[in-house]
Protein backbone atom coordinates (compact mmCIF):
# COMPACT_ATOMS: atom_id res chain seq x y z
CA UNK A 1 0.00 0.00 0.00
CA UNK A 2 1.45 3.41 -0.93
CA UNK A 3 1.86 6.18 1.61
CA UNK A 4 -0.75 8.14 -0.35
CA UNK A 5 -3.27 5.32 0.04
CA UNK A 6 -2.38 4.84 3.70
CA UNK A 7 -3.65 8.36 4.43
CA UNK A 8 -7.14 7.12 3.55
CA UNK A 9 -7.01 3.94 5.61
CA UNK A 10 -9.13 5.49 8.36
CA UNK A 11 -11.92 6.55 5.99
CA UNK A 12 -15.48 5.72 7.03
CA UNK A 13 -17.15 2.46 6.14
CA UNK A 14 -18.85 2.25 2.73
CA UNK A 15 -22.18 4.01 2.82
CA UNK A 16 -20.94 6.95 4.89
CA UNK A 17 -18.82 9.35 2.84
CA UNK A 18 -17.61 12.27 4.94
CA UNK A 19 -17.82 14.57 1.93
CA UNK A 20 -21.59 14.63 1.67
CA UNK A 21 -23.16 11.73 3.52
CA UNK A 22 -23.82 9.87 0.27
CA UNK A 23 -21.83 7.05 -1.24
CA UNK A 24 -22.78 4.28 -3.63
CA UNK A 25 -22.85 0.90 -1.93
CA UNK A 26 -20.85 -0.79 -4.69
CA UNK A 27 -17.49 -0.54 -6.36
CA UNK A 28 -17.63 1.98 -9.18
CA UNK A 29 -16.07 1.58 -12.61
CA UNK A 30 -14.34 4.89 -13.28
CA UNK A 31 -12.58 6.07 -16.43
CA UNK A 32 -10.08 8.88 -15.84
CA UNK A 33 -8.91 10.77 -18.92
CA UNK A 34 -5.83 12.97 -18.60
CA UNK A 35 -2.63 13.63 -20.51
CA UNK A 36 -0.57 14.17 -17.33
CA UNK A 37 0.89 11.06 -15.70
CA UNK A 38 0.91 12.51 -12.18
CA UNK A 39 -2.80 13.38 -12.38
CA UNK A 40 -3.55 9.81 -13.47
CA UNK A 41 -1.58 8.43 -10.51
CA UNK A 42 -3.22 10.73 -7.95
CA UNK A 43 -6.78 10.05 -9.08
CA UNK A 44 -6.16 6.29 -9.33
CA UNK A 45 -4.88 6.31 -5.73
CA UNK A 46 -7.91 8.28 -4.54
CA UNK A 47 -10.36 5.98 -6.30
CA UNK A 48 -8.54 2.91 -5.00
CA UNK A 49 -8.58 4.26 -1.45
CA UNK A 50 -12.36 4.51 -1.67
CA UNK A 51 -12.69 0.99 -3.11
CA UNK A 52 -13.35 1.99 -6.71
CA UNK A 53 -11.65 0.74 -9.85
CA UNK A 54 -10.14 3.40 -12.11
CA UNK A 55 -9.05 2.77 -15.66
CA UNK A 56 -6.99 5.37 -17.47
CA UNK A 57 -6.95 6.94 -20.90
CA UNK A 58 -4.27 9.37 -22.08
CA UNK A 59 -6.35 11.22 -24.68
CA UNK A 60 -9.85 12.00 -25.84
CA UNK A 61 -9.49 9.57 -28.74
CA UNK A 62 -8.41 6.73 -26.43
CA UNK A 63 -11.27 7.58 -24.07
CA UNK A 64 -13.84 7.37 -26.87
CA UNK A 65 -12.46 3.95 -27.88
CA UNK A 66 -12.81 2.65 -24.31
CA UNK A 67 -16.23 4.26 -23.86
CA UNK A 68 -17.51 2.54 -27.02
CA UNK A 69 -16.56 -0.92 -25.65
CA UNK A 70 -17.37 -0.92 -21.93
CA UNK A 71 -19.83 0.75 -19.57
CA UNK A 72 -18.43 3.01 -16.84
CA UNK A 73 -20.29 4.45 -13.87
CA UNK A 74 -18.55 7.80 -14.12
CA UNK A 75 -15.89 9.49 -16.26
CA UNK A 76 -13.36 12.01 -14.94
CA UNK A 77 -12.27 14.19 -17.86
CA UNK A 78 -9.39 16.64 -18.04
CA UNK A 79 -10.48 19.73 -19.96
CA UNK A 80 -7.16 20.82 -21.49
CA UNK A 81 -5.65 18.00 -23.53
CA UNK A 82 -3.77 18.17 -26.83
CA UNK A 83 -5.46 17.08 -30.07
CA UNK A 84 -8.96 16.69 -28.55
CA UNK A 85 -10.08 18.70 -25.53
CA UNK A 86 -12.27 17.26 -22.81
CA UNK A 87 -15.12 19.43 -24.08
CA UNK A 88 -14.81 18.03 -27.61
CA UNK A 89 -14.53 14.50 -26.23
CA UNK A 90 -17.76 14.88 -24.25
CA UNK A 91 -19.57 16.39 -27.26
CA UNK A 92 -18.56 13.37 -29.36
CA UNK A 93 -19.53 10.95 -26.56
CA UNK A 94 -22.99 12.49 -26.25
CA UNK A 95 -23.49 12.35 -30.04
CA UNK A 96 -22.62 8.64 -30.32
CA UNK A 97 -24.94 5.82 -29.39
CA UNK A 98 -23.30 3.43 -27.00
CA UNK A 99 -23.07 2.21 -23.43
CA UNK A 100 -21.86 5.57 -22.09
CA UNK A 101 -23.85 8.12 -24.06
CA UNK A 102 -25.51 9.33 -20.84
CA UNK A 103 -22.83 8.33 -18.33
CA UNK A 104 -21.99 11.22 -16.00
CA UNK A 105 -18.75 13.01 -16.90
CA UNK A 106 -17.01 15.25 -14.37
CA UNK A 107 -14.70 17.92 -15.75
CA UNK A 108 -11.29 18.24 -14.10
CA UNK A 109 -9.62 21.60 -14.68
CA UNK A 110 -6.85 23.79 -13.33
CA UNK A 111 -8.73 26.80 -14.70
CA UNK A 112 -11.42 27.54 -12.13
CA UNK A 113 -12.52 30.86 -13.62
CA UNK A 114 -13.11 30.22 -17.33
CA UNK A 115 -16.47 28.45 -16.97
CA UNK A 116 -19.18 28.19 -14.34
CA UNK A 117 -21.09 25.07 -13.32
CA UNK A 118 -24.11 25.98 -15.49
CA UNK A 119 -21.77 26.30 -18.48
CA UNK A 120 -20.24 22.88 -17.82
CA UNK A 121 -23.73 21.40 -17.44
CA UNK A 122 -24.77 22.90 -20.79
CA UNK A 123 -21.71 21.25 -22.39
CA UNK A 124 -22.80 17.78 -21.21
CA UNK A 125 -20.84 17.50 -17.96
CA UNK A 126 -22.41 16.46 -14.64
CA UNK A 127 -20.08 18.64 -12.53
CA UNK A 128 -16.55 20.02 -12.41
CA UNK A 129 -13.68 19.77 -9.94
CA UNK A 130 -10.74 22.15 -9.89
CA UNK A 131 -7.10 21.14 -9.71
CA UNK A 132 -5.28 20.68 -7.49
CA UNK A 133 -7.87 18.11 -6.56
CA UNK A 134 -9.31 18.08 -3.06
CA UNK A 135 -10.27 14.52 -2.15
CA UNK A 136 -13.50 15.57 -0.45
CA UNK A 137 -14.60 17.66 -3.45
CA UNK A 138 -13.77 14.93 -5.96
CA UNK A 139 -15.57 12.22 -4.00
CA UNK A 140 -18.57 14.48 -3.40
CA UNK A 141 -18.85 15.15 -7.15
CA UNK A 142 -18.44 11.44 -8.00
CA UNK A 143 -20.98 10.31 -5.41
CA UNK A 144 -23.53 12.93 -6.45
CA UNK A 145 -23.15 12.20 -10.17
CA UNK A 146 -23.49 8.45 -9.70
CA UNK A 147 -26.49 8.71 -7.40
CA UNK A 148 -28.27 11.17 -9.72
CA UNK A 149 -27.55 8.87 -12.68
CA UNK A 150 -28.81 5.83 -10.73
CA UNK A 151 -32.02 7.68 -9.90
CA UNK A 152 -32.42 8.60 -13.60
CA UNK A 153 -31.96 4.96 -14.62
CA UNK A 154 -34.35 3.74 -11.92
CA UNK A 155 -37.05 6.16 -13.07
CA UNK A 156 -36.49 4.98 -16.62
CA UNK A 157 -37.24 1.39 -15.59
CA UNK A 158 -33.69 0.04 -15.24
CA UNK A 159 -32.73 -1.45 -11.88
CA UNK A 160 -29.35 -0.29 -10.62
CA UNK A 161 -27.70 -1.75 -7.52
CA UNK A 162 -25.91 0.57 -5.17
Amino acid sequence: MSSFTERFASRPEPGACEADGLEPRRQLKVLHVDDEAMNLVVVKEIMSAFGHGAEQAWSGAEALERLARRHYDVVLMDIHMPEMSGIETVARLRALEGPNQETPVIALTADAFTRTLPEYLSLGFADFVTKPILVSRLMSAVNKAVLVDSARLFQGGMAVGF
